[in-house]
């Protein structure tokens, strides 16, 4: 399928997993790449669970990049087929495409993996896409970055 545009802001990315609502959620606990990013419950702090996704370039089609809406330093790279989040710079942040799925979005690399959860709790894995409940998000659109 053809990548499809998203309004750049502030966004809560919910997993499609059974259960309570399962929200993409940055730990605090840093490890070798960075701090793993799992899905979790809704937290009411917001600090872990909302995502600046923009363009990685001012230029139409051009994939996107995704920062914590409360610490703008930190952003979404891969390493060993996993999402962590970490305080690179900009142009070392992972590009990502969306593309419409029954039910939502499905995530997609550079590499053309996409994002999937196994369970609550578990970090995010990218994997070969497949028509899987495991690997379709919906994204919550809250504000444009540029609010509090």
């Amino acid at each position: 399928m053809a990548p499809i545009p998203i309004k750049p802001g502030v966004y809560k990315i919910h997993a499609h997993i059974i259960g309570p609502s399962t929200l993409v959620t940055a730990t605090e606990y840093a490890v070798d790449h960075g701090a793993p990013v799992i899905t979790d419950r809704f937290n009411p702090l917001p600090i872990e669970q909302e995502w600046i996704i923009e363009p990685a370039e001012q230029v139409p089609g051009s994939p996107y990049v995704f920062r914590l809406a409360h610490h703008e330093s930190a952003g979404l790279i891969i390493a060993e087929d996993k999402l962590f989040v970490n305080g690179v710079p900009r142009a070392e942040l992972t590009k990502f495409t969306f593309e419409r799925v029954i039910g939502g979005i499905k995530i997609l690399s550079e590499k053309g993996l996409a994002w999937h959860s196994g369970h609550r709790g578990a970090q995010i894995k990218l994997q070969e896409p497949k028509p899987d409940f495991q690997q379709t998000w919906t994204l919550e659109y809250v504000r444009p970055d540029d609010e509090d």
